[in-house]
This record gives structure tokens, sequence and C-alpha cells, in this order.
């Protein structure tokens, strides 16, 4: 098996902490040659441990991507709104490209970055990690199979957790739509994808409802302050940054503001960070729950809930066919024969790497249809990418519209009638 050189664009949470491991653990399949980071202690951290000379730490993407061709892989780990410029230098410079999720907040950049990787004959798997793991791919060997017959409907509910809703969606990167992506997008794009490979058929038409109902100034408590470490009332209210931060139940998520996760480092980041704030006085706009109605061509439905108001962070799903019944919670599948009345269970191990073994399995699986590439397209390539991201746009837009159905070829149609070609992309 021969060893495959990689740049790394992004050394945050998701590519120095979910992905690039992968190559700590096999050295022999993956080489991280070059790293590009704007923040210089996650530059040198990353640097120092996959063992990447001086000369080859860039402060910018462009700096990177400015030199000849490093490596056989670009892996893409960015925040949302800075996914499109360097995927496309990367696929003119003939990287192969794994790119973090969503692809872009911006429907005309999904479908010219799916171009490009078609025009430059280049993979651009997109990390829709569920598809990796045991658990996802249990459930759709069952239904590949026939044990529950044709599917006629799903329902899938993404239990986002409250404290993870606090953290990352009102506190955090990706509280709101106008520096980052919509919900819908950047939390539930995996469970768009997902419904769109379980169904194994075009979605025709969604519609959907949901709201930023409770994360506002109007739910704020009487007497509350701007932060948490000052506020009277942080006792009673179960969003309190120090409740979440400087317990051992969450301490590790303080490494998204702090490094050094000592006592007086997490309270300092506290004090300094938008972690610190009151979720009722941050500049968050993004939904805190949201319903999705899709129709398929054969005339399947399914149902998505997205909720940040529960305990457990989870995902359950409800396959309904016409012999038989599927329901899946982490860990565990439930088939149920209509004719024998047979109940089987399905334990899935609980997996050693992230996302329930999804963050490496899509590293392996890349990697492996990287070395036979003759250009066929991977798992979650850009085109089954850009269903699913089709499918979340199109919900967003519904929503917005007071639930108003959107029929999804119109929709992709007047995305790439609208508006000027977009600078950067092949041929121009």
């Amino acid at each position: 098996m021969n060893q495959l050189t990689a740049v790394l664009i992004g050394a945050g949470a998701r590519g120095a902490g979910a992905y690039a491991p992968y190559a700590l653990h096999h050295p022999y399949e993956l080489k991280f040659v070059a790293v590009a980071e704007a923040d210089p202690k996650r530059r040198e951290t990353f640097a120092q441990e996959h063992g990447i000379p001086e000369g080859a730490r860039y402060e910018s993407w462009e700096q990177l991507l400015a030199e000849p061709k490093l490596a056989d892989i670009a892996l893409i780990c960015t925040q949302d709104r800075m996914h499109y410029r360097p995927t496309i230098e990367a696929l003119n410079k003939k990287y192969h490209v794994l790119l973090e999720k969503p692809m872009s907040p911006e429907p005309r950049e999904c479908l010219e970055m799916e171009r490009a990787a078609k025009a430059n004959d280049r993979l651009l798997t997109i990390c829709h990690v569920m598809r990796y793991t045991p658990f996802w791919n249990a459930i759709k060997k069952q239904i590949r199979d026939g044990a529950i017959g044709e599917v006629v409907s799903i329902q899938l509910n993404e239990n986002v957790g409250y404290w993870h809703i606090a953290h990352s969606f009102v506190r955090g990167n990706w509280n709101n739509s106008d520096t980052s992506s919509p919900m819908i997008l950047a939390k539930s794009c995996h469970d768009m994808d997902v419904l769109s490979w379980l169904m194994d058929t075009p979605c025709e038409r969604v519609s959907s409802f949901g709201s930023l109902m409770h994360f506002h100034e109007g739910n704020a408590p009487e007497g509350s302050t701007e932060r948490c470490l000052d506020c009277p009332v942080q006792t009673t209210c179960p969003y309190s940054a120090p409740r979440f931060y400087l317990s051992d139940a969450f301490k590790g998520w303080a490494r998204h503001f702090t490094p050094d996760l000592s006592h007086d480092k997490i309270v300092q980041g506290l004090r300094e960070t938008n972690y610190g704030r009151c979720v009722y006085r941050s500049d968050n706009n993004v939904v805190d729950h949201q319903v999705v109605n899709m129709e398929f061509a054969n005339g399947a439905t399914a149902m998505f809930s997205m909720c940040g108001f529960t305990f457990e962070q989870e995902r359950r799903i409800q396959v309904m066919g016409t012999r038989g019944e599927l329901r899946g919670e982490e860990g565990k599948i439930t088939v149920f024969d209509f004719l024998t009345h047979q109940k089987t269970e399905i334990t899935i191990p609980a997996q050693s790497s992230g996302h329930g073994g999804g963050d490496s399995g899509i590293v392996k699986s890349f990697l492996d249809e990287v070395r036979r590439y003759t250009g066929q397209e991977s798992l979650t390539s850009a085109s089954a990418s850009v269903r699913s991201h089709l499918m979340a746009f199109a919900a967003e837009e519904s929503r917005l519209n007071g639930g108003k159905a959107i029929e999804l070829r119109a929709f992709a149609e007047s995305i790439m009638a609208d508006g000027p070609e977009i600078v950067g992309s092949p041929g121009n």
C-alpha cells in the first residue's frame, strides 16, 4: 500500500482534530507535508505533531496554493464561507480534495465546485461522515437487502442537545448565518445527505417550518447581564457558561477558545471570548428548531426534525416499509417483520473514532479511492453532496417563505440562471 501525501488547509477542530490524526495512526498510508492556518498556535502545534518543516508552514491558503503542487491530496477544513476559493484553486492545481461539510452556504458555489472537479478530473469528496459509520451502513444494508420491503416513509430526529446548541449555534462559530451557514446546512446537511442516500431516489419537493424561538433577548431572565461570569442569575440558568466549561463533563469543549484547560485560562476565555456571553444576548440568528417535509420521485416521503432542546445529543430514525419497519438510535437497530412478527436487533459496537467511526472511516475510504482513481465518483462525491445541499437550501427557502413547497428541479435551474459567472471557476 503506497503512502499518499496531503496538505491541510485549516487546522481547527475538524481538520487537525478529527481527520488528520489518521496520518499519525497510519503513517504508512498518509503523511501531511504542509499546513495553512491563520492561528499561529494551531499552525505550529499541527506542524510539530506531523513533522512538517518550517518552510511548509503557511499563514494562509493563498500562500500554500501559490506553490507548485505539493501533495496528492488537499484536505480543506476552513470555515463554511471560506470553502469555495481554496477548493477551486486546489482542484485547478490537480489536487484530489477532501472538503469539510457544508460545501458552501452559497448554492451556486456548490454547483461550481462540482463542475470544477469534473473539469479537472479529480475527486471532490465532502465529509458527510455518517455514510461511513457502521451504524448507518447497517441501516442502508437492511434497506438494500429488502428486509422491510419498499421504503414508504422515513422519520429522522436530530436531537442536538441543549448544551451543544448553546456552544456551537448560539455562542460559537455557527451562530449566525450571515457569517457561517443556516442551521439546516451547518448542522443538518448530514441529515439531508443520509436521507437522500437511504431513499436512493431524487427528492422532488420540500417544505419547512422553524424559528429562533428561545435564544433571543426577549427571553433574557430579569437581572441577567451580558456575560455569565458577572450574572446574578447564572445559578438558575441551564445555559450558564461556567456551568458548562468549568465542569468535568464539558471542560474539553473549552478547547474551542483556549488550548490551556487550566481553571484560570478557561475563566479568562469566558471573560474575553463569545463563549462567555449570555445566550440571550449574543449575535446569533440561526433557528433553534426546524422541521422539513420531503417528497421523493417514487412517491415516498420523509420528515426531518432538528431541535436544540433535548437532553441527549443523538439521532433517532424510523424507516417504514411495505413489509416491515426499522427503528434505530445510536448503537442499536431493530427490524420488525410484518409477516412473521419477528423482531431482529442489531447492536453496533462503540467506535473509537469520532462521529461513530465516521471521521476515520471517511479518510480511509478517500485514500482508497484516490489510489484506484480512474474517473469514478466517491461515496460522498460533490455530485451526491450537491443533491442533498439543494434539499437543505430549498428547505431554508421554504422556511423563510412561510412553509411554501419548493420544487427542487425548478429551484436548481433558478440558481444557475441568476447572477454572473463566478470568478475563479474553470475557464475564467
